[in-house]
């Protein structure tokens, strides 16, 4: 079979050559990533690796070749973070190379452990071994959980299964269906045709759409604003009037919204100094409460908030971002670093903001309850089920300018959707540059407003489903399962070898 030999040529192939072909194949593997979307791709790069697996002979090999495949993965999938680095392009350019090739590295060393984990036992362990590691990923050193495989089945059916097992139960999803593939296409594992038939029946899954869901009659809309404001501008006091007055004419405009969301960072100015501003959008919101990102200051503590105004025009809740974006929302050591002119991307002095307590709902009063999540906040699983009384619905702002305009924002986007499955929950989300949408309990956009637009979007609400098995488990049972898994593997290998 003419694929079999090509796989028995790659054991004859020089280390360097194999090294290349390993980062082909991982980027490959990452076309599933937003914007692309090309699930398809994305499985046959993750089967390729299993085909080629056996030729890692030793442990260190196994590394290399998962540290190579991992590499290939992470780089496209991580190359949006040269737009951060360019928005003061004659301070921090210089390292935008620098950031995506270390980031990637480091993290495909994971994926390297991953593989030199699975030699023992075979392609099939990395069904495990893989999925480890990108929990691994989600929780050390404040976790980075971002573009995981799972994630390019967010169009298809699979998705849904996040609603059971979380993202991370669909990392093995993902790698089994891989597998399936690999074996069955070469013939060298599964044979006749129920198995092509199964796998005509994962095609038809994998492209079947699924509608969104509808709102009820009496459902609450809610109006989103997408101001526009590249990242270059947004602080530049000629442009920032522009902005904000675009804003308030949106919250101004014709129309009966139950509810008003600002990005994130979107009031011009500071609070409690900037509480002229909060004023004027009151003026504009004309009785509608709404919810605007701003930064703030608590003495000398600097916050990054979601802050609430009532009908009144007051402000009655005010929610600190948590989980803040290391080296970019603070330095580790900025103290220390900060006498060196080096500081996070998005602060200017020290330590750069400081964290708020965690989960925390916000009383919208008819509405019910929501979640509020800035930015970053909406990347982790495990803080998005980490509140005590289920909300009625997620509420994220975010400014997304940060993330340049080709993959950073799309990925944002599928992240946010994910979070809707998992919880069973809908999830609004204002995005100063885009994508801000509606997003129902089953990660379906029931409408957005398009990247780079400037605009407004009145969109109802869709029900809430009820609580999912993954948020009253959260990662715990996959990750026990996983691990009782290698365990498994490994006792299987001993009475094996005895």
């Amino acid at each position: 079979m003419w694929l079999n030999s090509r796989i028995d040529a790659f054991g004859r192939l020089g280390p360097k050559v194999k090294t290349l072909l390993l980062i082909l194949m991982g980027l490959v593997a990452s076309l599933g990533q937003a914007p692309f979307g090309a699930v398809f791709l994305s499985l046959i790069g993750f089967a390729s690796v299993f085909l080629v697996f056996s030729f890692a002979e030793t442990g260190r090999a196994a590394a290399k070749m998962g540290w190579a495949f991992g590499l290939g993965y992470f780089v496209l999938t991580m190359q949006w973070l040269v737009s951060p680095f360019l928005v003061e392009a004659d301070r921090h350019g210089w390292m935008a190379p620098f950031a995506v090739v270390l980031l990637a590295g480091g993290l495909a060393l994971l994926w390297g452990a991953a593989f030199a984990a699975a030699r023992r036992f075979g392609p099939f362990a990395l069904i495990v071994t893989l999925p480890l590691a990108e929990l691994v990923r989600a929780y050390v050193f404040t976790g980075f959980p971002w573009g995981m495989p799972a994630y390019g089945l967010v169009d298809t059916i699979f998705a849904q299964g996040a609603a059971w097992v979380g993202s991370h139960g669909l990392n093995v999803v993902l790698l089994a269906l891989a597998y399936v593939l690999a074996w069955t296409v070469t013939g060298r594992g599964f044979a006749g045709w129920s198995w092509r038939l199964g796998l005509a029946a994962v095609a038809v899954t994998l492209i079947v759409p699924l509608k969104p869901m509808q709102a009820t009659d009496d459902a609450a809309v809610i109006r989103l604003i997408q101001p526009n404001a590249p990242q270059h501008q947004k602080w530049d006091s000629a442009f920032m009037p522009i902005f904000f007055d675009r804003a308030l004419a949106f919250t101004a405009a014709e129309g009966q919204p139950d509810l008003i969301l600002w990005p994130e960072t979107s009031l011009p100015y500071s609070l409690p100094g900037g509480i002229d501003a909060v004023d004027e959008i009151a003026a504009a919101a004309n009785g509608v409460p709404f919810v605007v990102g701003a930064n703030r200051f608590d003495d000398l503590l600097l916050m990054n908030a979601a802050v609430l105004v009532d009908e009144a025009g007051q402000i009655s809740q005010i929610y600190d971002k948590a989980h803040l974006v290391p080296f970019g929302e603070y330095m580790p050591f900025g103290e220390v670093l900060a006498r060196f002119g080096i500081h996070g991307l998005a602060a200017s002095e020290g330590r750069g903001f400081t964290p708020g307590a965690g989960a925390e709902l916000m009383d919208l009063g008819a509405l019910g309850k929501a979640l509020p999540l800035i930015c970053y906040e909406a990347v982790f699983p495990q803080d998005v089920g980490a509140y005590s009384e289920r909300p009625d619905f997620l509420m994220q702002i975010t400014n997304d300018a940060w993330f340049g305009t080709f993959s950073g924002p799309y990925q944002h986007l599928v992240q946010a959707q994910m979070r809707a499955i998992e919880q069973g929950l809908p999830l609004v989300r204002a995005a100063n540059t885009g994508v801000s949408a509606m997003i129902d309990a089953r990660g379906r956009v029931v409408d957005s407003l398009p990247l780079n637009e400037a605009g407004f979007l009145d969109v109802a609400l869709p029900p809430a489903l009820p609580m999912t098995l993954y948020a009253k488990t959260g990662d715990w049972t996959v990750f026990l399962l996983l691990l009782a898994g290698y365990i498994g593997l490994w006792v299987r290998k001993r009475r094996e070898s005895n």
